[in-house]
């Protein structure tokens, strides 16, 4: 029996939702592509709200040892990696992260890669930061996205990269990396004297059987020059509450990482999100458990009507509530696709060539709603593109 209720469509109306704003000057529209889910949290994560709430005074406040114990038994328990309380390191958001982290580890016009298409915040603070960008065309081979470890190196060597950010699970595509994979990347950053920062925000939505494998449980040595990051807010739906971690178990590197994450005035951590994050790892995981069926279910809808009615070629994930969707049988500008999209299917998704310029003629579509939802959006862009 379930114990929660994913079909219910809570109304994020004016409530200064991202993902629902311009549905609030035309209702006519269905947002499926911010990556927030359109279901109601989990309710301890509400009660924790409720209780801080209820304090009436907000202010300053500690890292409170619980949390910090949390994420230790959430990685324990979740993905089978163990490390010292000391190696946790607080930050707002894993983007911010990031660029903590190529702020500590390089210099100005200093090379770091990235796999492309990927998520459009890893370029664009990159760049934002005056880093040379190096960008490694992710392989299409059998419906899944792969690296072309050839190339891979070769760049890392003609430009002397310094720091590599990797997305596992990566968006936009869903992949999993498998343990081979991994492996083969360190081994190649290692060689090469390269900080591998991991962005595995997306750790907890794995789904159809495979399994996350966090990149410091993969090797001991990995541990000396690689960075995790990820966060409570993708999985439990949480992100305006602002928390994330990152866990560096190098002394070296966390003592670097801590001195920029200071010189930037970013180690004032919300109260309310260690007080969600401590909430949803403590007592989320039947919530995560019967929320992963409803993204299969609405991801095998996605796959049959789309492959059945349309030409759309659809990227099945292996994790993530995200679906990678290629219109380029349609023969499209980028102009006329959105505007069949937006205009006439009335839904809104992300543009693909945000991700890079891989990502033209496609976008990104979010499952994470209830079926109904996923359902009409569906419908609406089958009518459009059948």
């Amino acid at each position: 029996m379930t114990k929660y209720d994913f079909t219910a469509q809570p109304d994020r109306l004016h409530q200064h939702s991202v993902k629902w704003q311009e549905v609030e000057a035309d209702a006519n529209q269905l947002p499926m592509w911010v990556a927030d889910m359109d279901f109601v949290a989990l309710p301890e994560v509400t009660t924790a709200i409720h209780e801080y709430a209820g304090q009436a005074v907000y202010g300053y406040s500690y890292v409170p040892d619980g949390l910090l114990s949390a994420i230790q038994d959430w990685e324990r328990t979740q993905h089978h990696y163990q490390f010292d309380k000391n190696a946790i390191v607080l930050v707002d958001g894993v983007v911010p992260a990031i660029g903590i982290a190529i702020q500590s580890f390089t210099k100005e016009n200093d090379a770091v890669l990235i796999n492309t298409p990927v998520y459009p915040p890893f370029a664009r603070t990159t760049k934002l930061n005056k880093r040379k960008l190096i960008e490694n065309s992710l392989l299409e081979v059998n419906g899944e996205f792969v690296i072309d470890f050839a190339k891979f190196e070769q760049q890392i060597i003609e430009n002397a990269v310094k720091l590599y950010v990797l997305c596992n699970p990566h968006n936009p595509g869903g992949r999993v990396w498998r343990k081979d994979e991994l492996l083969k990347i360190g081994e190649i950053c290692k060689k090469h004297g390269v900080i591998v920062v991991a962005d595995e925000i997306h750790q907890d939505l794995v789904l159809y059987e495979n399994a996350h494998l966090s990149f410091n449980t993969l090797a001991p040595e990995f541990k000396d020059f690689a960075i995790i990051l990820s966060s409570a807010t993708k999985t439990f739906n949480i992100a305006g509450t602002k928390c994330s971690f990152a866990i560096i178990e190098d002394e070296k590197l966390r003592e670097a990482f801590l001195n920029r994450r200071l010189a930037n005035n970013q180690h004032e951590i919300s109260t309310l999100g260690m007080m969600t994050t401590e909430a949803a790892l403590k007592n989320g995981a039947r919530w995560l458990a019967e929320l992963k069926p409803v993204l299969e279910e609405n991801t095998n809808f996605v796959l049959a009507q789309f492959s059945e009615k349309t030409k759309i070629k659809v990227m099945k994930p292996q994790g993530t509530y995200l679906i990678w969707l290629d219109f380029s049988a349609y023969n499209l500008s980028e102009k006329a696709l959105y505007e069949k999209l937006h205009d006439e299917a009335k839904v809104i998704l992300n543009k693909g060539f945000t991700f890079g310029t891989e990502g033209a003629q496609h976008a990104r579509l979010n499952v994470a709603a209830p079926f109904a939802n996923v359902k009409a959006a569906v419908e609406r862009i089958i009518a459009v593109f059948s």
